[in-house]
């Protein structure tokens, strides 16, 4: 129904076509983005990201306004709300209403860029001033002498340095020196983790004519405390009032209990964990040289999510004890460590090539005669696992040195599994596990991933959809170890079976209906999910649980590109493959980048909606942004062989040139990453 308006000034009148004109333009930005506010009737895809802006006054984000700091307006996020890690909302929010609402999130949101600013100082100073690695000697204050009553609740091994009261103020001096003993690092709060150490004991002995003669023992300490800098080092005074100390261990506190966390939800199968953190290892020179380099360098790094999850848990209950008693588990890191010193410290020669195959021979040896004997079946499963899944975690795509493929030792692992029975341990409901097998947690998230990379069904498939279907115990802690929740990983796994049959044979009519009925489970696993966010809270400190929704919301849209790259006519330029692109690349703005972040963990879901990526797709060069950020650490691993591979894929997408006969509009025909890597004689595991 039209209502009359009263009449406009000039003024009024040329506001108002200001407003429509960038009304418009905004309309005609998104649609050049390839953004729709409908999803296509075929899919079941979600709830979209909404791009809806005013159409007049200012259109920068609420936060923004709050801050009252110039929005460049950037979606999903603009750059001042991404870089800073805050909220980026352009829908008017509840408190932006209430003026006690309004003013205690600007509150919140000075004291996030306060914590952000702090960390960044201590980290700048911190990396100028390490010139080397940890002596061998404890320098650092031991678990005997400090704990926190913080984490007492976490597992025993877990030791920390710290203790505070909370009834009362601590009395900290201002900081004009560095003192690791008063404070932990401002990253550790950042993140809500207690700093650790380990000590690896190595023992030497020469003999003379069989006669033992002189030996020698050391200690190796590595800490997650920073090392002090060079005496008379200066650094920035952060005013530690007490009030301060008491608000951000207070936060601190709620964080850690903002999830329960099970930190004996992992059967390790090493029995109880090391309540010494002293590792006592007969190296000589050079391997204890290597072993340094896997524990200070390589360790860090192998299961970042479980880490969030149980801080240390990675090192005391899993690395630690087997690297003590398992000679092939040894020989295995002592191999990655050499290849991680070669792929990161362009390290070249026979020297380091020689390291490489010696202990890739001996992890070998290791186990072809513990197989023989028939025995300690568990040592060889991890061994096992720890050749294919670490190498894919260090390994480079151009080494000419002779390996065995991924696939070839996942053999052993399928048998080894079998022989264990732990596929039927974890689908038999009368079982009533206390704690999961590890090593059938990992060796479910290389078989189902690594389906996908040879195009069959996973060889656990029957076993992940009996979990699939069970109502009691579903989980296999795959969100646990990797992020990604259970139910979307046994949805690939179905879609990988699905792309055996249709190679197999099966007809269009019948493929098409399992693509239906799996998209229609695959938006089942979005009932109730709030969305992707920043995956921190208030107080700037990592949410594991929210971190785990953005996790399981990108392998959740890249199973879908899976999926629909299995109907036939398939074309990555169809509205609906450009859709899911666009829509990944926004839940990806939500994973914490850079060497802290989790990019290499999601290298299959990078490799999946790359590979159908366009030339004038955002995720092009948000990809190249992630690869900028994480520096070297993007060379190697699954990461360096998806960037790799991508590349090729784009190359040959983006060179085809329609016919000139063709009338319309003309496709670009679908390459397939595998079809690429089979042309280049790659064979990877890129998860």
């Amino acid at each position: 129904m039209a209502v009359a308006q009263p009449a406009k000034s000039k003024a009024a009148s040329k506001h108002s076509n200001n407003a429509n004109s960038k009304a418009k333009s905004q309309m005609h930005r998104r649609s050049r983005t390839g953004s729709s506010s409908s999803p296509n009737p075929n899919y079941t895809l979600g709830a979209w990201w909404s791009l809806t802006r005013p159409t007049s006054g200012c259109a920068c984000c609420y936060t923004c306004r709050l801050r009252r700091k110039k929005c460049d307006e950037g979606t999903p996020m603009c750059t001042a709300c991404k870089h800073l890690g805050l909220a980026c909302e352009y829908k008017r929010p509840m408190w932006w209403s209430n003026n006690d609402a309004r003013r205690q999130h600007k509150d919140d949101i000075k004291m996030i860029i306060k914590r952000k600013k702090l960390s960044e100082k201590s980290s700048h100073t911190i990396q100028t001033s390490i010139n080397s690695p940890p002596g061998l000697s404890h320098s650092l204050p031991t678990s005997a002498t400090f704990s926190d009553p913080l984490d007492r609740t976490r597992s025993a091994s877990i030791d920390s340095h710290f203790s505070f009261n909370f009834n009362s103020t601590p009395h900290l001096p201002e900081y004009d020196v560095y003192n690791p003993q008063i404070l932990p690092s401002h990253s550790d709060f950042m993140f809500g983790m207690s700093p650790y150490e380990i000590d690896v004991k190595t023992e030497r002995q020469m003999f003379v004519n069989d006669v033992p003669t002189i030996r020698e023992s050391t200690v190796s300490t590595f800490s997650t405390y920073h090392t002090p800098p060079p005496p008379g080092t200066v650094l920035p005074s952060y005013p530690m009032d007490g009030e301060w100390t008491e608000q951000v261990y207070q936060e601190r506190r709620e964080s850690l209990t903002e999830e329960s966390l099970n930190v004996n939800f992992f059967d390790f199968a090493h029995g109880p964990a090391m309540n010494s953190r002293q590792v006592d290892i007969e190296l000589d020179e050079n391997d204890q040289r290597l072993l340094d380099h896997f524990i200070q360098f390589v360790l860090p790094t192998i299961f970042p999510i479980l880490e969030t999850n149980q801080h240390g848990s990675v090192s005391s209950d899993l690395i630690l004890p087997a690297l003590q008693n398992n000679k092939g588990y040894l020989h295995c890191c002592l191999m990655i460590a050499a290849q991680h010193c070669k792929a990161t410290m362009n390290i070249q020669g026979e020297e380091i090539d020689n390291d490489i195959m010696r202990h890739r021979h001996a992890t070998i040896l290791s186990l072809c005669e513990a197989l023989n004997r028939d025995e300690n079946h568990q040592q060889i499963l991890e061994a096992t696992l720890g050749l294919i899944f670490f190498q894919s975690c260090v390994g480079r795509y151009d080494d000419s040195l002779p390996d065995i493929p991924w696939h070839q030792h996942f053999q052993a692992v399928h048998s080894l599994v079998s022989k264990l029975d732990l596929p039927r341990i974890v689908s038999d409901q009368a079982e009533q596990l206390a704690q999961t097998p590890f090593n059938m947690t990992l060796t479910a998230w290389i078989d189902i991933l690594g389906a996908t990379m040879k195009g069959r069904a996973p060889n656990f498939a029957h076993t992940y959809r009996e979990k699939h279907l069970s109502t009691v115990n579903p989980s296999l802690g795959l969100r646990e170890l990797m992020g990604c929740d259970d139910r979307v990983m046994y949805l690939i796994s179905e879609i990988a079976c699905l792309e055996a049959l249709k190679k197999e044979g099966m007809d269009d009519i019948t493929l098409c209906t399992h693509v239906h009925a799996l998209g229609d489970q695959i938006g089942l696993t979005e009932v109730g999910d709030s969305g992707a966010k920043m995956p921190y809270n208030a107080n700037g400190s990592l949410s594991p649980k929210q971190l785990s929704r953005n996790i399981t919301a990108a392998f959740r849209i890249a199973a879908r590109i899976y999926l629909c790259s299995l109907v036939p006519g398939f074309s990555p330029s169809q509205a609906s493959c450009v859709g899911l692109v666009e829509k990944l690349t926004s839940v990806l703005q939500y994973i914490p980048s850079g060497h802290a972040g989790f990019d290499r963990s999601l290298s299959w879901v990078y490799l999946v909606g790359g590979s159908v990526s366009g030339s004038n797709s955002t995720f092009r060069q948000f990809f190249a942004e992630r690869i900028a950020e994480l520096g070297d650490a993007s060379c190697h691993g699954s990461f360096g062989g998806v960037a790799s591979l991508l590349h090729e894929v784009w190359q040959q997408a983006d060179s085809f040139q329609p016919s000139p006969s063709a009338t319309g509009t003309a496709e670009a025909p679908y390459i397939s990453w595998r079809d690429v890597m089979q042309m280049r004689g790659w064979d990877y595991l890129l998860i």
